[in-house]
């Protein structure tokens, strides 16, 4: 796009002598790799920018809103996670059965289905026809609260506010939901897979000579393998559940980083975009790191 990121963003609001000031202020004027250069270095000392359009800087921004995208991103992995390992490990029990042939299609059209689209089918029939749940917003106006953490569901424990947990409760079930259906579309396919490849082991097959009932077979000893390439696959869709959350969160009118990454983009804010961003990005790399803790304790024939 043209311009730099404080023209962009201020330009029919300043004079051509406020812009001036303003870029030799930011260092926009410097050489383009001075420019990286320092803001790398903020980052790794935590600065992760100051945005043009808001009075915060990125890091103030990133403390306010994160624990409401990251309440909805771990709601919505508890979810796939919880559909995808039962639905794939089920059918992969009873194969080619009706129900493995019919949570074989579920995966695929609801990983193929929009978020944005599920979304906004949810709030039509749950929301505006049988009012069972609100169709937007992280709570209600009504609830004084006190939030220590941020995180809603948890506040509502620690301060014994049940009209906080239920109320936060029910406005993160419809996009969770949303959000969490999409994703275990690839957790069904990868838990079948994995659990039939596993049941053809020879350990397996040792197992049941030996007289060991089905259900331990299938749960002690073929489970645990067939999860740990899920583990992995579980750490890659962490990013697409971050990108999965900007149009939740938009759909839903959800206040978390997603939602306030759209309407930077919309302001033509480059440097809270560019920060944003860069913090999802140090998120996946250390969810990355920790899946791969996870796989050597799950397995220990993996070392790094």
């Amino acid at each position: 796009m043209p311009g730099d990121p404080i023209s962009a963003a201020l330009g029919d609001r300043l004079s051509a002598e406020q812009i001036e000031v303003r870029r030799q202020a930011a260092g926009l004027n410097d050489p383009i790799l001075v420019q990286y250069g320092r803001y790398l270095g903020g980052v790794v000392q935590g600065d992760l920018g100051t945005p043009a359009t808001d009075p915060r800087n990125v890091r103030q921004i990133v403390f306010d809103l994160v624990p409401a995208t990251f309440e909805l991103t771990m709601f919505a992995m508890v979810v796939a996670v919880v559909i995808g390992i039962l639905v794939g490990a089920i059918g992969a029990r009873y194969r080619d059965g009706p129900f493995d042939v019919g949570g074989r299609i579920f995966g695929i059209v609801i990983y193929a289905a929009p978020v944005f689209w599920l979304g906004i089918l949810a709030q039509l029939l749950f929301a505006n026809r049988w009012g069972l749940l609100p169709s937007g917003n992280r709570i209600s106006a009504r609830i004084v609260f006190e939030d220590p953490t941020g995180f809603y569901l948890l506040d509502g424990i620690i301060t014994g506010n049940w009209a906080l947990w239920s109320g936060a409760l029910k406005h993160l079930l419809l996009p969770g939901m949303t959000l969490g259906l999409v994703i275990s579309g690839v957790f069904i396919r990868m838990v079948r897979v994995n659990m039939l490849q596993t049941l053809r082991a020879d350990y397996v097959e040792a197992a049941q000579a030996r007289g060991v009932a089905n259900r331990r077979v299938v749960f002690a000893h073929a489970f645990k393998n067939a999860l740990v390439p899920v583990v992995t696959i579980m750490g890659l869709q962490f990013a697409l559940l971050l990108g999965g959350a900007i149009l939740t969160e938009t759909t839903f009118s959800w206040p978390g980083l997603g939602q306030a990454l759209v309407e930077f983009i919309n302001r033509r804010d480059y440097a809270a975009v560019q920060g944003i961003v860069t913090f999802f990005a140090i998120m996946i790399v250390i969810v990355s790191l920790l899946i791969d803790i996870i796989n050597g304790l799950l397995d220990p024939r993996v070392r790094y």
